[in-house]
């Protein structure tokens, strides 16, 4: 076969490339497997900011946020002022089968769309991030049936995806209208009651070296944050990708049951993360009320990095 094609008027190139190291994949194949989840991967990109992680031949993976000046007039984009990097950023919006398709081409490999659809914040994400070990999926899968228990019990129901990676991901949709910063709070006394069922299994400790080989429970992603979409790949050995798994399956799967290879065949004609997310969840006010008196993470983290940095400072000058 030619390493060259044109889809949907978009020009194809090295097809026969390999993907990257590792990947057990080439570029051939990527574009193939978006194409084939198109349908189910562009709604859950639709009217967000995108940031892609990219692959060149040679490089190490990239993320990028500025879409590229040639980037195509038809790219649907929008721009904003990045206050951290003190720039303005344009962002891709993928909204159709050829805007994805395009970037397969330009070896976009993972898809980070912005929790945000338009100005609105539209779930709540828990990030369940195991420690290093052979078992590292096995711990996530069972902090994350605390965070169930936790959302359970404030009335609330998520969908579960693997991450592609190590861990596994929560997503609670909301009603349009709330609050990004009761948002944040909600998400923060999610993670904050999960951790009370079983704190020698799971931590908030966002300084990794307080986690004690316990499984983080990440409540950091409200607000402008990113997470992994479903069904994109990941810059992963064998090109995982992020799968949705039903709660009762949760503990009978493995982060390599779901490929760039395995997947579609998988998926046939469902399409289960669509089919699993609940209807959007008005959020309890005694959760909200509780996530407010929880320091922000990032904040607090901040601080006891600089309050360690000046005892260490005072200890090495009393030496």
């Amino acid at each position: 076969m030619s390493s060259d094609e044109t889809r949907d008027g978009v020009a194809l190139s090295n097809l026969d490339q390999p993907l990257f190291d590792g990947a057990g994949a080439t570029k051939r194949d990527l574009v193939d497997y978006l194409d084939a989840v198109a349908g189910r991967i562009v709604p859950v990109l639709r009217d967000r900011a995108l940031s892609v992680i990219r692959v060149r031949p040679g490089q190490e993976p990239f993320m990028q946020k500025n879409l590229p000046k040639y980037a195509p007039e038809w790219v649907e984009r929008f721009s904003i002022w990045a206050a951290a990097s003190r720039r303005q950023v344009t962002y891709a919006v993928c909204n159709d089968r050829r805007t994805l398709l395009w970037f397969a081409n330009q070896r976009a490999v993972e898809y980070h769309p912005s929790l945000f659809a338009g100005d609105q914040p539209t779930h709540m994400v828990l990030d369940l991030d195991p420690p290093e070990g052979s078992d590292s999926f096995r711990l996530a899968v069972r902090a994350a049936f605390l965070v169930r228990q936790a959302l359970e019990d404030a009335g609330l129901a998520g969908a579960v995806k693997t991450s592609g990676a190590k861990g596994v991901h929560v997503f609670v949709p909301v009603v349009p209208g709330t609050a990004v910063e009761d948002l944040a709070a909600a998400t923060r006394a999610v993670g904050a009651r999960a951790e009370r069922v079983d704190p020698a299994l799971a931590t908030t400790a966002f300084i990794r070296e307080d986690r004690a080989g316990k499984v983080f429970i990440d409540s950091t992603r409200a607000g402008g944050a990113t997470v992994v979409a479903a069904y994109s790949p990941r810059v992963r050995p064998g090109a995982p990708v992020s799968f949705p798994v039903p709660w009762p399956d949760l503990d009978r799967v493995a982060p390599g049951d779901f490929t760039v290879h395995t997947a579609p065949g998988l998926l046939k004609d469902a399409d289960p993360w669509a089919e699993a997310m609940p209807a959007p969840q008005r959020l309890p006010a005694d959760l909200v009320e509780e996530g407010h008196t929880i320091p922000v993470a990032r904040v607090q983290a901040m601080h006891e990095g600089k309050r360690r940095a000046a005892s260490r400072r005072a200890r090495r000058d009393a030496d």
